[in-house]
């Protein structure tokens, strides 16, 4: 970020490449794969092989060396033209980080390579069906059983596992000096024994799919472990800042998406002799987005910032602050753009119904808006913890 508040050329350069790739696939080709219950593979490995994909990993391990804001931008850009990748908030933006960070030189050679070039991609596995958002009352654990951990538990609400060779899952195990349950991150293949998932339908039209996930004594080596045992706290909020950041340029691309499509057929559609983008009543709410779209993308920029910078407390309050803006941004944005369009908004041919579900999960995931007010309040405006 410059003083004059405008990204780096190389940023916007990058935007303008990763827009001009995205755009020859587009919304049409991306929902006709989706309802046809296929994959996006060809756009993620192309994604991968122009170096986007893995560009705020190190160049030593296939990356591009660059920060959040870059991944940011590139799925900002990818949901723009229509493409959103559930995935790219994921496999490179939280277990690249993670294993970036904190991992062992063994594991970052072993795995980050497949994160950059779109061959390993990796799941991500937090959420449990009794904690909720309070993921310190996560119960899956994992136990030392000589050289090996056993893994046991469930997951929710898993993404892309049907895609993945592997999932960073978040469990607990005993604290030998205190003997209370600490975090810690383990690498778990999808093809392990004892590993299983099934699918959860939802009412959304992407091709990456929800699961529930099983783990009966799954056994794994010892160096599954990503980081410190003892370290697994941090280790772990050094993933959800980034998923925080993506979240909101995800919902960001989408809101960008759908005012484009809005504002041009405002310009188009002609009713009472004069197109309807010349009365008030469509024209204001759409410039009320394009005001609320800005604003939440000058805040993920901020996030992004302060989080390469190194300013992890920081970049936590801005990180939930930019996803709870993103969020509310893309949902009025998508709603005024059904709106707009009238009858056709319900319609599969103008794409926007199809949003409505997209961009409102946004305000549940990765974390609530309750959530965020809670972090707000508590930390920034220093009020009692509710909960």
């Amino acid at each position: 970020m410059s003083s004059t508040f405008t990204e780096s050329e190389e940023r916007q350069e990058l935007r303008r490449q990763v827009a001009k790739l995205a755009g020859k696939y587009g919304r049409e080709w991306f929902t006709a794969k989706a309802r046809a219950g296929e994959k996006t593979t060809d756009l993620w490995m192309e994604i991968g092989k122009n170096g986007y994909l893995g560009i705020n990993i190190p160049e030593e391990y296939g990356g591009g060396g660059g920060g959040i804001g870059d991944i940011a931008a590139v799925c900002e850009e990818l949901a723009a033209q229509g493409c959103p990748l559930l995935l790219m908030v994921v496999s490179p933006a939280i277990c690249g980080t993670v294993i970036a960070k904190y991992g062992t030189e063994a594991q970052k050679q072993k795995w980050l390579p497949g994160l950059c070039d779109g061959t390993g991609t990796m799941a991500f596995a937090i959420t449990e069906p009794d904690a909720g958002t309070n993921t310190h009352n996560i119960t899956t654990t994992a136990r030392r059983d000589g050289d090996e951990w056993v893994l046991s538990g469930q997951k929710i609400w898993i993404s892309g596992v049907d895609e993945a060779d592997n999932v960073l899952v978040v469990a607990r195990t005993e604290d030998a000096r205190t003997g209370k349950l600490k975090p810690v991150l383990l690498v778990v293949p999808t093809d392990a024994p004892g590993f299983e998932h099934h699918h959860i339908p939802v009412e959304m039209v992407s091709p990456e799919k929800q699961f529930q996930v099983f783990l009966d004594d799954v056994r794994l080596p010892a160096d599954a472990l990503v980081g410190d045992e003892n370290g697994g706290l941090v280790q772990l909020f050094a993933g959800l800042n980034p998923e925080r950041i993506m979240a909101a340029s995800f919902s960001l691309g989408l809101a960008r998406h759908a005012l484009e499509k809005a504002t041009a057929y405002a310009k188009e559609r002609t009713v009472f002799k004069a197109p309807i983008g010349s009365h008030q009543a469509i024209a204001h709410p759409l410039a009320q987005s394009h005001i609320e779209i800005e604003m939440a993308r000058l805040m993920t920029q901020k996030a992004a910032a302060l989080y390469d910078a190194g300013d992890e407390a920081a970049a936590g309050e801005a990180a939930n602050m930019a996803k709870y803006a993103a969020a509310e941004a893309a949902c009025d944005a998508v709603d005024r753009a059904v709106q707009t369009h009238g009858g056709f908004g319900a319609s599969q041919e103008y794409g926007m119904a199809g949003l409505l579900v997209a961009t409102r999960v946004g305000r549940i995931a990765p974390v609530s808006r309750e959530m965020i007010l809670n972090f707000v309040a508590m930390h920034s405006l220093g009020l009692p913890k509710s909960y």
